[in-house]
């Protein structure tokens, strides 16, 4: 399995950056996951629109999913297009940006399939379990297995005994980490610290730590430094281009 970050702002891109998706990869099918602002530049350095195989949406946050937008433009706006894509979200989390171009414009592009949260799905090669995470909006965090490897990815959220849960033996956790330490008292029930997510791997004992949805201007070496008060593990932060392979 591989992952390939395309993009791990909070909120808004910062300079030669992209908000939150990511490529993930196996037996060659290639699932994204999410889809934030700026990350569709950043898969066209990577594959074509029309190699991507399927699209799973954690939340209807745009920074999360505004970039289905011209990934589907980009598949519907030529000569030959490719069969619709499979895209998989909360009922309603998508209405907004699926509602961006005139009607009927992109419906054959895509096939959207409505998850129920908490159940199991098939996704190409991929065994996925999903877990509701308190967020402002209803929010599934995600976890991927294939082969023996598992990746696991909490979306947006506040901490939670789910996060551990989602998390457990995780080869790989990617963890909304918007601040550093101290969460803003208005956002601590829905957004998380580096320091909340560096205890939650550790008590999920998930083999490495990738904080991502890092707030625009926040030093990594610091969001690192306070995981690491917790989490003996491998601790990285996600940036376009970052590429983990999980063998």
């Amino acid at each position: 399995m591989r992952l390939t970050v395309l993009g791990g702002c909070g909120a808004w891109p910062a300079a030669g950056q992209a908000c939150s998706g990511y490529l993930v990869e196996h037996d060659g099918f290639r699932l994204l996951v999410d889809l934030g602002y700026a990350t569709v530049p950043r898969l066209l350095q990577h594959v074509t629109a029309d190699q991507v195989d399927a699209v799973f949406i954690s939340h209807g946050h745009p920074d999360h999913c505004a970039d289905l937008n011209p990934l589907l433009r980009a598949r519907a706006l030529r000569d030959d297009p490719p069969a619709p894509l499979p895209v998989y979200a909360l009922p309603g989390a998508l209405d907004a940006v699926l509602a961006l171009d005139r009607p009927g414009m992109l419906t054959s592009a895509y096939v959207l399939h409505e998850i129920t949260v908490g159940g199991r799905l098939d996704i190409g090669p991929f065994r996925a379990q999903t877990r509701l995470l308190p967020h402002w909006v209803p929010n599934a965090g995600l976890r991927l297995a294939a082969g023996d490897r598992v990746v696991a990815y909490t979306g947006d959220t506040g901490p939670s005994p789910e996060v551990v849960e989602l998390a457990r033996g995780a080869d790989l956790l990617l963890a909304e980490a918007t601040y550093v330490d101290q969460v803003p008292e208005d956002s601590q029930r829905y957004l998380s610290s580096a320091r909340q997510v560096g205890r939650q791997a550790a008590d999920a004992g998930a083999g490495h730590l990738l904080l991502t949805h890092l707030w625009p201007g926040t030093d990594p070496a610091a969001a690192r430094a306070a995981a690491g008060d917790s989490y003996e593990g491998e601790i990285g932060v996600a940036t376009a281009d970052l590429c983990r392979e999980l063998p």
